[in-house]
């Protein structure tokens, strides 16, 4: 099964055609910031997490004369499709059900063959997340996601599809020739997106957890972009240094302590300057303060003007905290 936003473009295209053909020199840059603006207004909605109101019913009618109807109520109502593999929550009010569950929703769900349960949040350097499988045998599996293949083993590398919509607006921005540094790159759906989508002269991606670099060598070959992105196996402390000056832009998607590697990220940036898209977590109440706080003290350190281009929520990080994007140009290096 392959996720994209095709829908939504197909909804967008008729409500802008006629704004697009009446002005065929519409800059490219006013273009790619219309549609991202757009795209947002779709940010909660994800053909990868299964929290429809048919689906849902779907689940619930399986599980009619299964599972008393007070315990219903506490069924968690959207989970996680990667693949062929479901990841869902089991509440402590149904933990005597979750196989009942699990079961049901395999059957409803054609094409899932395994379902997993999270144990808990994701933990460590490598950002993993224990997982107990109650259907199935195997965490690993192909998961496609507009017109991209990625191989992955949920239980050993960190992947989110909830991040689609995310990967495409940052593809978005890529200006053809550029050269773009991901770090924290996983199996490498960022820098896959970015190199299948536009035309960059090089994407480095760069990498810790050696299962995910595996997968994200295997990813790029599969993908056939291995003449343009570049897969570095180490921490990013260390290995940066080897791109110091090199890059047009650098996407940073890693939210805790993120902040920690952004002297690197404007060390990384070409003389000239450069973007950098810097992700961070905040309390609903102020969302983008201190991410604007700790740039604006890394800019000062690196010598470095900054201007922040966009502002955007990304997705929930735990009750009423989100990932946010700060997407930032940085001047020439003084």
């Amino acid at each position: 099964m392959e996720f994209c936003y095709k829908i939504s473009y197909s909804k967008l295209a008729k409500g802008f055609r006629g704004k697009l053909q009446s002005n065929v020199a519409l800059q490219r840059d006013r273009c790619s910031a219309y549609l991202a603006a757009k795209l947002q207004d779709f940010n909660r909605q994800s053909f990868s997490v299964i929290d429809s109101e048919a689906k849902v019913m779907g689940l619930k009618e399986e599980l009619e004369g299964k599972i008393p109807e007070s315990k219903l109520a506490f069924l968690r109502t959207g989970f996680d499709i990667i693949g062929d593999v479901a990841v869902i929550e089991i509440p402590e009010e149904l933990e005597s059900k979750k196989l009942i569950i699990a079961k049901a929703l395999a059957k409803v769900q054609p094409h899932i063959k395994t379902v997993c349960r999270k144990l808990g949040e994701r933990e460590g350097t490598f950002r993993l997340r224990e997982l107990e499988i109650l259907v199935g045998k195997d965490t690993r599996t192909e998961h496609r996601e507009c017109g991209c293949a990625y191989r992955l083993d949920l239980a050993r590398v960190y992947f989110s599809p909830r991040e689609a919509t995310e990967r495409q607006r940052i593809a978005l921005q890529v200006r053809p020739k550029e050269t773009v540094m991901v770090m924290f790159a996983g199996v490498g759906p960022y820098a896959i997106m970015i190199a299948k989508k536009q035309k960059p002269a090089r994407v480095y991606a760069i990498e810790i957890n050696p299962d995910a670099f595996k997968y994200m060598k295997e990813n790029i070959r599969i993908n056939k972009v291995s003449d343009k992105v570049e897969p570095v196996l180490g921490d990013v402390k260390k290995v940066a240094r080897n791109f110091y000056g090199k890059c047009d832009r650098v996407v940073m998607p890693l939210p805790k302590e993120g902040y920690k590697f952004l002297p690197y990220a404007f060390r990384c940036l070409k003389t000239k300057g450069g973007i950098i898209h810097f992700y961070h977590y905040a309390h609903e109440d102020d969302l983008y303060s201190e991410a604007e706080g700790l740039v604006k003290k890394a800019a000062k350190k690196a010598g470095r003007s900054i201007k922040i281009l966009a502002r955007r929520k990304v997705l929930p990080y735990g009750p009423r905290v989100f990932k946010v994007c700060l997407d930032i140009k940085a001047g020439k290096s003084k």
